[in-house]
This record gives C-alpha cells, structure tokens and sequence, in this order.
C-alpha cells in the first residue's frame, strides 16, 4: 500500500530518454484556465455588466508577434453572462494592467484615460520646443505667470491661517465655561430662595393650623369639663338670688328659714344610694272656707312672701347630677310661705 505514495520512479540502467517521441504541439494552441475578470466591463451586445471579481472559465493563448522587453503577451477570451458573446482582452506589461481588445467596453477608467491625456499633451509640447524657440519662450512666460498667481493663492492662504492662529480658542472655551458655571450658579441661588419661600410658607401655614387646632382643643376641653361638672344639690345654697329675691329682701322681709331636715341633706352627697333613701315633702293642701270679701289693700309683706315663694318654687327644680342620679328638691319655700302667713 505504500508503493503508491512513492515520487520517485524506477529507471533501469539501459534507459534513454532520447528514444522517447517528442509531441509536436502548435505554438498557437489554447488552453482553459480559470480567472477572475480584472476590471469593470459592459458587453457591446445586450449591455450587461460584468464586474472585477467574477470568475469565468477562460481560454488562454499566446500573442503571436507581439513582445514587450522579450515578455510574451497573453489573450483572454470569456463568454457574457448573458448573451454569450465572446469578450476578448489581453495583457500589458508595459503599463502592469490589462487591455480591453474585443466584445466590451472598460468602465471607471476615468482617471487612467486623464493620465493619459496629460502624457499625451506634455510629449506634443516637447515636439513643439524642439523644432520651436519661440514656442519655449511662450511656454516659459506662461508657466512665470502661473507661478505667480499659485504664490499669490499661497499667500493669501497664509494670512488667513495667521488670523485664525491669532484666535485663543483656548481663552474663548474658558470664557463659555465661566459664563456657563455663572449661569448654573445663578439658576441654583433662584431654586434655593423659591424652596426658602416655599418652605416659609408651608410653615407658616402649619402654625396656624396648629392655633387654630389648640383653639378648638381648648374649646372642646372646657366644654368637656362643663358637661362633667354638674352642679351638686348643694350648690344652690350657696349661689346667689335671683334680683326678685333679692329686692323682696331689701323691702324689709325676713329671711326665710330652712327646716332642720332641708338643711341636712347637703351632708348626703352625690351617691346614687343615698339619694334614692331621702323621700321629698309634698305641700300640704289648704282649703279656704268661702267668706265675705272684703276689698281692701293688701299688705306689700304679703305680695314680696308671694315673689319669694315663686322664685323658690323655680330653683326647686330637681337637677340630674353626673352619675343619673336625681338630687332631693328643696321644698322648704312652701313652709317659709306658710310661716310668713301666720305671723
């Protein structure tokens, strides 16, 4: 198996190489490469591009008669993808490129045909000073004027690169800059003092708030301890008279007299269980015996007994002390009354 790897051929001792037939090949003949279209190109026949980079399956021959510097030049010939017409270009050495001979016309060649008119015209000007001295005299009066005029361009390129380097780009940036964080300074003072007042405001709004909030503790408290202090059953013994009362006593009248027992109840207190023992007095009832009326005056100690009898039976009034209990009524007004009447 590894004989087949072997390079190396065996060659007996009688061999001659001259004995082997040579093979007599045309020097014209054509051989199939592949290769890779060298530039842009539109076929003549249908107007198809080809573009540099597509792959083609070419036929090669050899320039008969044709020789640059003893280097031989080389035909190409391809099919259009299109249409199959047969494209042809060639080799050149002399320029390193390629050369558009049949079937398609080079596209972007533009700078390469101006390259060329540029060679062209300096080869005729060369012509034209040998055969010409007039003619070298114009072209050197042309060629000091177009001078002049490129060191005038170059000047006047210089000096506006003068005023631009006199600029301090360098200063100007640093004056936006402080202009800039002057700005941002001044924009941060102003939403300080407008958070200040907002906050000022917000405070001063609160403590009102707050007055207003403790006034209405204050009113709310005194009214809880109004509601929660009732007046005791003995309190009316020492609050002061109605005016009635006290302008009867002013009119000479006695002071009416408690009976022992209206002024021992003030010793019971507010308990609920004491108060329920203690059974008021009913006023006793009177009947008059139908006489004969006599019209006279009656007496101003009777009409004040009256006043005092009314305004006493008023404050007699039993009062709700402040565990629902009912306090015992004074009703010593009706014995006063009955007192004064004896005497």
């Amino acid at each position: 198996m590894s004989e087949r790897k072997v390079l190396n051929k065996y060659y007996p001792p009688d061999f001659d190489p001259s004995k082997i037939p040579k093979l007599k090949l045309p020097k014209d003949r054509q051989y199939v490469v592949r290769l890779m279209a060298p530039f842009n190109m539109r076929c003549k026949t249908c107007g198809e591009y080809i573009y540099k980079g597509k792959k083609f399956n070419a036929r090669k021959e050899t320039v008969q008669n044709e020789l640059y510097m003893g280097l031989p030049i080389f035909r190409f010939y391809i099919k259009c993808t299109r249409c199959l017409a047969e494209i042809t270009f060639k080799t050149d050495p002399e320029n390193t490129d390629y050369a558009m001979e049949h079937g398609a016309t080079r596209n972007f060649q533009a700078e390469k045909l101006v390259e060329d008119e540029e060679k062209r015209i300096q080869q005729e000007r060369e012509e034209e000073e040998l055969n010409n001295p007039m003619k070298v005299l114009e072209n050197r009066t042309k060629d000091s004027k177009l001078e002049m005029e490129v060191l005038e361009n170059l000047q006047e390129l210089k000096e506006l690169n003068q005023r631009q380097a006199q600029v301090d780009f360098e200063g100007m940036i640093d004056r936006y800059r402080d202009i800039e964080k002057r700005e941002k300074e001044r924009e941060k003072e102003e939403d300080e003092r407008e958070t200040k007042e907002m906050l000022d405001r917000a405070l001063v709004k609160r403590l009102r708030d707050s007055d207003s909030d403790s006034e209405k503790e204050e009113a709310s408290s005194s009214t809880q301890t109004k509601e929660s202090s009732p007046d005791k059953p003995t309190d009316i013994l020492t609050t002061d008279k109605p005016p009635e009362a006290q302008g009867a006593s002013a009119g000479g009248v006695k002071k009416a007299k408690l009976p022992r027992w209206d002024r021992s109840v003030g010793t019971l207190g507010s308990g609920a269980a004491l108060g329920s023992l203690v059974v008021r007095k009913k006023p006793a009832v009177t009947v008059n015996k139908p006489g004969p009326v006599v019209a006279t005056a009656a007496p101003a100690s009777q009409t004040d007994s009256k006043a005092s009898t009314a305004d006493s039976i008023k404050a007699s009034k039993p009062v709700t002390t402040q565990n629902g209990s009912s306090s015992l009524s004074l009703l010593g007004a009706y014995s006063d009354s009955d007192s004064n009447d004896s005497e």
